[in-house]
């Protein structure tokens, strides 16, 4: 196993997971071809598991400051 990326998509914004290395990505939020090579990478991980825990964290906090921003608790 290699490492695994956590990266922005370049339409919608939201945060999906990749292989390093590779090159091209289907957003599965919009659909969109994410150039990984350009895409915004916030985070690199040892394993697919460790990426996909950081990244649930991570949307869970996207999630709340969403809802503060809109008033909700």
């Amino acid at each position: 196993m290699g490492v695994t990326l956590i990266v922005k998509c370049t339409q919608c914004g939201d945060l999906t997971l990749s292989a390093k290395g590779q090159k091209t990505k289907i957003c599965p939020y919009c659909g969109t071809n994410i150039n990984l090579l350009k895409a915004q990478k916030l985070v690199a991980s040892n394993t697919a598991f460790e990426a996909s825990e950081i990244l649930r964290k991570l949307k869970s906090e996207q999630k709340i400051n969403h809802n503060k921003f809109i008033g909700h608790a």
